[in-house]
């Protein structure tokens, strides 16, 4: 598997710059096999939904910041708009975690079955 990463920026309608990041996984044939065969697209990879107030306010709040990835989204191609440069920054290191979690499950998903046997 590979996350391919691409950044871009463009000017909103106020003339404020957002940064875009676009991440989606380049899987092998056998990983492929391994998703369609255990039906994992709909597994959460990542979320940063956090508790951000209740009422219509905290709603509002967690839809502008809430950022998910799930199996299909990487698969897929996910596009994210950011308002600063920070952000955009700390979405990659979120994008790059959520795609070590994503390796995790192919690895389990490519070996389930059979005898495992960890020495220490």
């Amino acid at each position: 598997m590979k996350l391919i990463l691409q950044k871009d920026q463009k000017k909103g309608l106020t003339g404020k710059l957002k940064f875009i990041m676009e991440a989606k996984a380049e899987l092998t044939d056998e990983e492929s096999a391994n998703l369609s065969k255990y039906k994992m697209g709909k597994a959460m990879l990542y979320t940063n939904l956090e508790k951000r107030g209740s009422g219509v306010l905290g709603m509002i709040s967690r839809a502008a910041m809430g950022i998910e990835i799930t199996v299909d989204d990487l698969v897929k191609g996910k596009r994210v708009e950011c308002n600063d440069i920070m952000e955009m920054l700390a979405l990659k290191d979120q994008m790059e975690e959520a795609c070590k979690n994503f390796k995790m499950i192919l690895d389990t998903m490519a070996t389930f079955g059979g005898e495992e046997v960890i020495e220490y």
